[in-house]
């Protein structure tokens, strides 16, 4: 099945003509053609290897054989929909429901998750989107994001996390003057398209006790970040700590590894609110079998490969390696992550912290030039990011940052003149 139909030239003289021209390609002077994959590689149509450092989808790798054939095999005997009964559907919420608090206990699957919202409803709440449309509806209200190295509370203060909750206590409190109510509080656990960002400790509980008292609930996104990647919990949410459950949950992206499935979590309580609005919940694929036998095999890679403790044990020598760095470049302002969610925020200068998003763009059309393929992040795009199948292994860790260690000593001669001169610095910090 990896055999050609066109050449690359074809392929991508195709893809302008007939593919709508918002659909974005990496490397779009020079798109990489990819023909096979193999857990954290990608091959492309003339058989080079690529090292696969941010795609998330394949959690367990590209093409784990385990996943490929649980598909295969149920595909074989039946794929329906909810409304009949399957043991597939509730053995997999019975599954997922074992790594989650107890309260959030109602499934609502669906064939997959709106990216940053393709839904208007769904993009009126995104700043990610909305901030290129029409921009911030009345109703919509953005907080600072709790980042501790851009934003205004920074790594020196006492209390980041209180300091970042009392903005939303100030936002609600702001909401409340012009008579408006809290529905909910959205934000991912690791925010991780805003730049690879870590909550302060307590953020959560803080911001939780405020958006509950105003009467709204907390939603935590997991789309990126969750089923272990952080490698010390299950869900990055638990970071925060054990007295800390979201309202509703959502997730994902690695659920299926590659195959389209996501799915929203919630309490009995607000899942019954829901029922009592008399509106049937229907998804045409949600929850099929197939799917589920999908999630089923994904749930069986991680425990039976350990693939939390590797998550931990590569990340964190992949942090140390990158602090390293940090300590040899000075363009490397700051090193942050938690198992394999990893952030690189490359900076002109350390005092400033003035983002270098042109030298970062470089350096990833560099790393792809060493077979390497990773991509920038954050509302600057100076923040090199690091999320690859959790199959990773320390020597891919040791090879991307001895690459990268290449090309930051080389950069001041290598950078086109246009990156050495001032950037521009666009956009706010929010919770996205």
């Amino acid at each position: 099945m990896s055999a050609e139909l066109y050449s690359k030239e074809e392929t991508l003289d195709l893809r302008k003509r007939l593919v709508g021209p918002s659909c974005k390609l990496f490397f779009p002077e020079d798109p990489v053609k990819i023909v096979r994959a193999e857990g954290q590689y990608i091959y492309d149509e003339k058989g080079r290897r690529y090292l696969d450092c941010i795609n998330n989808v394949s959690h367990v790798g590209h093409c784990h054989p385990v996943v490929v054939k649980a598909a295969h095999e149920q595909n074989k005997v039946l794929n329906t929909n909810t409304r009949y009964l399957h043991d597939n559907l509730v053995e997999y919420a019975t599954r997922l429901s074992k790594t989650l608090p107890e309260k959030l206990c109602i499934f609502y699957f669906v064939n997959s998750g709106a990216y940053h919202g393709h839904l208007t409803s769904l993009i009126d709440i995104s700043p990610y989107k909305f901030r290129k449309l029409e921009g911030q509806k009345e109703w919509v209200h953005v907080v600072p994001l709790p980042d501790s190295y851009r934003g205004p509370y920074r790594e020196n203060h006492e209390d980041p996390g209180a300091a970042y909750a009392n903005e939303v206590k100030k936002c609600i409190d702001e909401a409340h003057r012009k008579n408006h109510k809290i529905a909910a509080f959205f934000i991912e656990s690791l925010p991780s398209v805003a730049g690879h960002i870590i909550p302060p400790a307590g953020y959560f509980q803080k911001v939780a006790e405020y958006v509950r008292g105003a009467g709204g609930v907390f939603v935590a996104d997991e789309i990126q970040v969750g089923f272990g990647r952080v490698g010390k919990h299950f869900w990055a949410f638990q970071l925060q700590g054990e007295d800390f459950a979201p309202d509703i949950v959502t997730m994902g992206k690695p659920m299926g590894n590659g195959h389209p499935i996501a799915c929203a979590i919630t309490t009995k309580e607000i899942a019954d609110a829901f029922t009592g609005t008399g509106v049937e919940y229907f998804n045409t694929f949600g929850g099929n079998p197939v799917s589920c036998a999908i999630g089923l095999a994904v749930l069986d890679v991680i425990e039976k490969e350990n693939l939390m403790h590797r998550a931990t044990e590569v990340g964190n020598y992949m942090m140390e390696l990158l602090n390293k760095q940090k300590s040899k470049h000075g363009m490397v302002g700051d090193v942050r992550g938690v198992g394999l969610f990893i952030g690189v925020d490359l900076v002109k200068d350390h005092e400033k912290r003035t983002p270098a998003t042109a030298e970062a763009e470089f350096i990833i059309r560099r790393l792809k030039q060493e077979h390497i393929v990773v991509s920038t992040d954050g509302p600057h795009g100076n923040v090199i990011k690091f999320k690859p199948p959790m199959c990773f292994t320390k020597e891919n860790a040791k090879f991307v940052v001895d690459a990268l260690d290449k090309i930051l000593t080389g950069i001041v001669c290598q950078l086109p003149s246009s990156a050495n001169q001032k950037t521009v610095i666009k956009g706010i910090l929010s919770v996205q």
